[in-house]
């Protein structure tokens, strides 16, 4: 019997990709539930209150990595869509039209951007995960915003100008995701240890 030691598959220090097909549908599932979850997850705080809802994607892409991240939060929209009411205001394909749904493809399209960016990261430290937190939150409001002037302005007819777009759907509602962002930067440190 050879003395030669088996050659160890090094360990991804960025995400759990890579592991059996069984462990990544186990850790899509379980972020879909989180995201779902979070929707009814509210921070009662003044003006404009928010949910737990961006936390668990932004979480999604920094520990699944981009394509698992993206994957969990696609699952949770389609779910949605086909009727299950696990959106802030319920479910079904009616959703498409509600000027807010644009937050949840921005949502998405975060998780695959911000997992991605952390995939080809090295050392990460909370600064480098902040940046990619802060990216995704960029492309949540640019869809989000976007989305919600088409919908009110050409689709359902309840006209909203720029101004009060910029103020009531960003400068009233960012600053709570600001700190999910830095949230979500201190507990995927903390996680990927423990992945690890």
């Amino acid at each position: 019997m050879s003395n030669h030691s088996i050659p160890q598959t090094p360990l991804r220090n960025r995400s759990i990709q890579g592991g059996t097909k069984t462990q990544e549908i186990i850790y899509c599932a379980m972020f879909t539930v989180l995201i779902a979850a979070g929707a009814f997850i509210k921070i009662p705080i003044p003006v404009v209150p928010f949910t737990l809802q961006f936390l668990f994607t932004m979480l999604a892409g920094l520990l699944l990595g981009g394509r698992l991240g993206a994957i969990s939060v696609g699952v949770y929209m389609l779910l949605g869509l086909v009727g299950l009411p696990i959106f802030s205001e319920g479910g079904g394909i009616w959703y498409v039209f509600k000027p807010s749904f644009g937050y949840i493809i921005g949502f998405c399209i975060a998780s695959y951007v911000t997992g991605k960016m952390v995939e080809r990261m090295k050392n990460l430290t909370i600064p480098k995960y902040l940046i990619a937190n802060f990216t995704g939150l960029f492309m949540v409001y640019a869809m989000g915003m976007i989305y919600y002037y088409i919908i009110c302005n050409y689709v359902i007819d309840t006209p909203i100008g720029v101004w009060p777009l910029f103020l009531y759907c960003f400068i009233l509602a960012v600053p709570g995701d600001i700190c999910l962002c830095i949230l979500a930067a201190f507990i995927a440190k903390r996680l990927k240890r423990i992945l690890k």
